[in-house]
């Protein structure tokens, strides 16, 4: 197997003296690893970073053993969000669950060209943090490898409208009036994540949570529950990371509504 092609980087492991062995996401064929010299030397190391799109050229004698690597720059990522530290977790968490969850040698172009698109957008949208689109591409992810969450219609009563939860067992959506007695056992679905959905809408941190909360579920249980593996780091971290943002916003209104009913106080002497 001899070809070049674009390829997004999704990880990069220490091989002997200087080497490294990294993992690719490509067009046309699928996830594939290769051995690259000197990859984790100085010279070579910003370019086999998570998240980097490079010109990538692979060669093999077999196809089924490890072949050799080589790449030039396309696009920098994570050297871009080295300021931006929720951006850069949102590229980590992509690559990581990318390299956990796609199966080797197996295209998925559609899903390829979002991810270049995604990683390109994480990278120049900076106020408010693109974590919709994130969120959106864990739904893609989902769908592509067979478990696609069904959110245009209610699984009851086949509206439309008002889709409030997603069934945690099905993944399909349910409106607020068909909830019912269930409302505790159903997981939020974003407004965002719906058809009525409005583009710019749920770009707030506790919009956030609820949908990293709603996609980790389905993560966990059909992607790497069925295989026995946790869901990596970097997703937990990113979730983490956005929950203190949610606890920091409480605090602040918290805070906020102190002062004016202190003021209240006052005013009233």
């Amino acid at each position: 197997m001899n070809f070049e092609c674009a390829a997004i980087v999704l990880s990069a492991r220490r091989y002997g003296e200087g080497g490294a062995v990294v993992h690719l996401f490509t067009e046309e064929h699928g996830r594939i690893a290769g051995l690259v010299r000197g990859g984790s030397s100085r010279r070579q190391a910003a370019l086999w970073q998570p998240g980097n799109l490079i010109l990538a050229r692979y060669s093999s004698r077999l196809s089924d053993q490890l072949g050799h690597l080589s790449g030039e720059m396309v696009q920098e990522t994570a050297v871009r969000l080295l300021d931006r530290p929720l951006q850069l977790a949102l590229v980590q968490s992509a690559a990581e669950l990318a390299d956990a969850a796609l199966p080797d040698r197996e295209p998925h172009p559609d899903f390829f060209l979002q991810t270049v698109r995604d990683l390109a957008a994480f990278c120049v949208l900076a106020d408010p943090a693109p974590v919709v689109d994130y969120v959106r591409w864990e739904t893609a992810l989902l769908a592509t490898l067979g478990y696609g969450l069904t959110l245009d219609s209610c699984a009851i009563s086949g509206d439309t409208s008002d889709l409030a939860f997603v069934s945690p067992r099905t993944g399909r959506a349910v409106s607020r009036s068909a909830a019912g007695v269930w409302v505790d056992r159903l997981l939020p679905l974003p407004r965002y994540l719906t058809l009525q959905g409005a583009e710019n809408e749920g770009d707030d941190p506790p919009a956030w949570a609820e949908g990293l909360a709603l996609t980790g579920h389905f993560l966990s249980r059909h992607l790497f529950g069925a295989r026995h593996k946790p869901v990596p780091g970097a997703r937990e971290r990113l979730e983490q990371r956005v929950r203190a943002l949610v606890d920091a916003q409480i605090a602040a209104e918290q805070s906020d509504d102190a002062v004016i009913s202190s003021q209240r106080d006052d005013s009233s002497f």
